[in-house]
């Protein structure tokens, strides 16, 4: 027969998510917390690996998928973020993730980048409908 030992706490907690894990901690962050958000990221390694094929420095995507320990097929994912149209991908690259809230997801850019026509990017990336409302954001519409 085991114990649990029972832990008393006096005062307040607050709820912290880091990505996916959920814990409460007993001092509340000063300040929300800002990052590059993964899309951003991921949009400027698209460029980086497309730079390094045109330069040579890789032959060709097979390579680079080998050579980073990616699928063919999620190279290609990646690589196709820089078919989007330049305002948009400029408008992605300066999206910031607040307290791991990433504010667009990669799967929502793949629906706009059905189109091949930077008008028809432009046209069907309804940033309503992209870009997910941030806590600080929801917090400004609460009464």
């Amino acid at each position: 027969m085991s114990t649990r030992a029972t832990r008393v706490i006096d005062g307040e907690l607050h709820r912290v998510r880091y990505g996916r894990e959920k814990r409460f901690v007993a001092v509340v962050s000063p300040s929300p917390l800002h990052r590059p958000a993964r899309v951003a990221i991921t949009l400027a390694f698209a460029h980086k690996i497309r730079q390094a094929i045109l330069s040579g420095e890789i032959q060709d995507q097979a390579e680079a998928a080998r050579r980073l320990g990616l699928t063919r097929a999620r190279l290609s994912q990646i690589l196709d973020l820089t078919n989007l149209a330049p305002d948009l991908q400029e408008e992605f690259l300066f999206l910031e993730a607040i307290d791991g809230r990433e504010p667009l997801r990669e799967r929502a850019l793949r629906e706009v980048l059905r189109f091949t026509a930077w008008a028809e990017q432009r046209l069907n990336s309804n940033r309503d409908k992209l870009l997910r409302p941030t806590r600080l954001a929801a917090r400004a519409n609460c009464p």
